[in-house]
């Protein structure tokens, strides 16, 4: 038999078939929010659970919207620029690490734990980041969570270290062919 999260995890493979109408009246919603906006619960609960989500104090859920399309410098019109530079940016990340970084940005007393997707239109993505305030006692009692309270989880969305951030440095592979990889990529450098 099947659990309310399988039920779940089935409905969001195509949400445009199974959620319909209401699917599009969300899009619609989420493109007059702010880019960063927190919520009261998460949309997706079993990719939230998954990720390490848990109904309690000092953990909340962030809505953050990410441009589509390529890396560009802002304001590149005007001034002088060397040989070297470019209007885009020639970056690895991935959409999902800079939404993390940008969430953890505007809640600077907490830490990203996770992320995970929950739509795109034409123009923009929205992923879902659970942050933890690092500070709460709440956090500090359970055993599974105290761990990012430590000084060596500081900023780990801005340093590549939660689950999207480790899939842009590569970290996500073993073996042949990422021999390179570890411990980072610029230490291997020759």
């Amino acid at each position: 038999m099947k659990g309310t999260y399988q039920y779940l995890r089935k409905l969001w493979k195509s949400p445009k078939a199974s959620l319909g109408q209401a699917w599009k009246e969300n899009l619609m919603k989420w493109r007059r929010e702010p880019a960063t906006i927190r919520i009261a619960n998460p949309t997706r609960l079993d990719r939230a659970r998954s990720a390490g989500y848990k109904a309690k104090q000092g953990i909340f859920v962030v809505r953050q919207k990410v441009m589509r399309g390529s890396h560009k410098r802002p304001d590149w019109s005007g001034g002088r620029k060397t040989k070297k530079s470019r209007e885009t940016k020639i970056l690895q990340k991935n959409y999902q690490a800079i939404a993390e970084e940008r969430a953890a940005k505007a809640f600077s007393n907490c830490e990203a734990l996770n992320s995970y997707f929950v739509g795109k239109d034409g123009k923009n993505y929205w992923f879902e980041v659970i942050l933890v305030d690092r500070s709460h006692p709440a956090i500090a009692a359970d055993k599974s969570l105290k761990w990012i309270s430590t000084s060596a989880h500081k900023a780990r969305a801005s340093r590549g270290l939660t689950s999207a951030g480790r899939r842009y440095r590569g970290l996500m592979w073993k073996g042949k062919g990422t021999e390179k990889l570890r411990p980072s990529r610029r230490s291997n450098r020759m």
